[in-house]
């Protein structure tokens, strides 16, 4: 009966990944249905705290790209890469990533896709090198930003298992002082790596066949992007210093407890408030505050690309998680009898399992939600886990991503492309590199920081 409902599980994932990550939710419906009714399984608890969390999260920074906060932050971003062309393939990931650390989402790649690719081929530079590195790069940064889906799951999940367990809280500060590290020397050996890759344009007979049709050429040399021309409002630049505050504040705050008040817990002991609730306070705020005094029209919060991309987060982290907590609650302890002296003396396989469930549900804080209690209930250190935040990126295996598939399409030289094979397209390499350097980093500056 347990393969038979572990089937019913991996079924729906399979399923739910062609219809995106507003279909994987709805359709994770399915699997509780057919586990709770058909199979008689108890109900999980639906992880509440998290998709709160993210809603505030997600309120917040639409209504900061709405204000133009976030086309602020892409010009500064413009304004380094050309000032130094030359080292577009190392700058240009390095950008992306503390792109999406600042804003949470890797969405914020598109805008930088055309201005790469403008400046690499300007510079003569193959645009694979840059573009490809940075869209995996974007993704990369998720889980270093203290405001993303994945990081704030996996503190809530930390913090109340420390809560139950009566164990050490990790913060969102100190998983941010492994994940940071950690993902930033992934994305620089990615980039380094890249320099070379592929073959340089003048030698490339593809790119010199598609030039040689003189629409082709005109097509690939004439377009161009910038943002440094635009004029940005000031009420733009209020909304991201009030965002950034908003960040610092987040911050600090988890940081030290003694800044947050103090409540009786269920056994009457007092305990600070939770960073869950702290960080929902404070992005309902800055929202509302960006909203105030930036004169933002908040009928069109919803239309932003921040918001959609927020709003199939939910869905996706709503039933997926909820689907697994209802499976693997039911069986947790044939699962910590089975697998935890395995997973104690092999802490890799953690890793290995967080990778490959990102790949089923395309999401890295729907992997967190789905995995981390688990590894939790079968005695996974949680340091162990904060080192291996890397390996919740896997869905890079298959160019499937909305993301990548964006950067194939703006690339005009088609050097950016999906292989024969599909599985050898150009996002593979520097995403194995940005995922393994990052859990190795990750790992050891886990047991020296926390």
């Amino acid at each position: 009966m347990v393969w038979l409902q572990l089937l019913v599980v991996l079924g729906c994932l399979i399923m739910g990944t062609r219809h995106g990550g507003l279909g994987l939710g709805l359709i994770s419906g399915f699997g509780l249905i057919i586990l709770v009714f058909g199979f008689h399984l108890r109900p999980g608890d639906p992880p509440i705290d998290v998709m709160m969390t993210i809603l505030a999260v997600i309120g917040c920074a639409s209504v900061l790209q709405q204000a133009g906060g976030l086309d602020v932050m892409m010009k500064f971003a413009e304004k380094i890469l050309r000032k130094h062309p030359n080292q577009i393939t190392v700058l240009a990931p390095l950008t992306t990533w503390f792109l999406t650390l600042l804003c949470g989402t890797g969405h914020v790649v598109y805008t930088m896709f055309p201005i790469i690719e403008d400046i690499a081929l300007k510079k003569g530079i193959r645009p694979e090198r840059p573009m490809a590195v940075s869209s995996v790069a974007a993704q990369a940064g998720i889980t270093a930003s203290p405001v993303s889906v994945a990081t704030v799951t996996l503190a809530s999940l930390l913090a109340a298992h420390a809560q139950e367990a009566g164990t050490k809280v990790y913060s969102i500060p100190q998983i941010l002082m492994v994940s940071i590290p950690a993902t930033f020397c992934g994305v620089l050996i990615a980039a380094l790596w890249s320099i070379k890759r592929g073959k340089d344009l003048d030698k490339d007979p593809d790119f010199q066949a598609r030039i040689a049709d003189p629409e082709q050429r005109d097509f690939i040399y004439s377009g161009g992007s910038t943002l440094l021309d635009t004029v940005f409002p000031k009420t733009a630049y209020w909304a991201t210093w009030i965002f950034f505050a908003t960040i610092a504040l987040v911050v600090v705050m988890g940081a030290f407890d003694g800044l947050r008040p103090s409540f009786a817990n269920d056994k009457g002991v007092m305990k600070p408030l939770s960073m869950n609730l702290v960080i929902q306070m404070l992005m309902l705020v800055a929202g509302a505050l960006i909203m105030l005094f930036c004169k933002v029209k908040t009928s069109d919060v919803p239309n932003t690309t921040v918001f959609k991309a927020g709003m199939v987060a939910i869905f996706s982290v709503f039933g997926v998680a909820w689907m697994a907590e209802t499976f693997f609650g039911a069986h947790i302890e044939g699962l910590e009898a089975n697998l935890t002296t395995m997973v104690q003396n092999h802490a890799w396989t953690y890793a290995i399992a967080l990778f490959l469930v990102s790949k089923l549900v395309n999401s890295q804080g729907a992997a967190v939600a789905a995995m981390a209690p688990i590894g939790l209930k079968i005695g996974v250190d949680p340091v162990t886990m904060i080192g291996f935040v890397s390996a919740a990126y896997g869905y890079f295996i298959l160019p499937t991503y909305p993301s990548d598939l964006a950067c194939i399409g703006f690339d005009r030289t088609g050097t950016t492309k999906i292989g024969k094979f599909v599985i050898n397209h150009s996002f593979i390499i520097p995403g194995l590199i940005i995922v393994s350097v990052g859990c190795l980093v990750g790992s050891l500056m886990a047991r020296v920081v926390l």
